[in-house]
């Protein structure tokens, strides 16, 4: 049997590690009056670009939780998932991403980011990433 090859269209460290470090637009907060709530924020219309395929991906974001001293700013929120449309990111690493910014921006008290994806060759996929861990 012969060895299997890396095809032309392997996937590479420069896929995997798209959109990662992209610079987008900054998430704004206020200054939150209240404590012990949550906060649900439903999108959706999340779109980005595959970067091995260059394809279009589609999906849902939706983002809950529990603000400390500040809330994300929705205006700036719509800006930020917006700048995703034209970048070449996995699934996986957008709701990383999302989380990660979400967190540095309004430092909330915990956190749940869950991207659920149109289904694309027969596969749908529902990521979700947690703050903290």
């Amino acid at each position: 049997m012969k060895p299997r090859t890396p095809s032309a269209k392997a996937y590479t460290d420069a896929h995997a590690e798209s959109g990662i470090n992209a610079p987008l637009p900054e998430l704004e907060t206020w200054p939150n009056q209240y404590s012990g709530y949550e906060i649900t924020i439903e999108i959706p219309e999340y779109t980005a670009i595959c970067p091995k395929t260059e394809l279009p991906d589609f999906g849902t974001i939706n983002i809950h939780y529990m603000p400390n001293k500040s809330c994300v700013e929705l205006k700036s929120l719509k800006v930020y998932i917006h700048a995703y449309r034209n970048l070449g990111i996995f699934y996986e690493n957008a709701v990383n991403r999302i989380l990660q910014d979400l967190v540095k921006s309004c430092k909330p008290k915990w956190a749940v980011v869950t991207g659920i994806f149109t289904a694309r060759g027969g596969l749908s996929s529902t990521i979700q990433a947690k703050y903290p861990k």
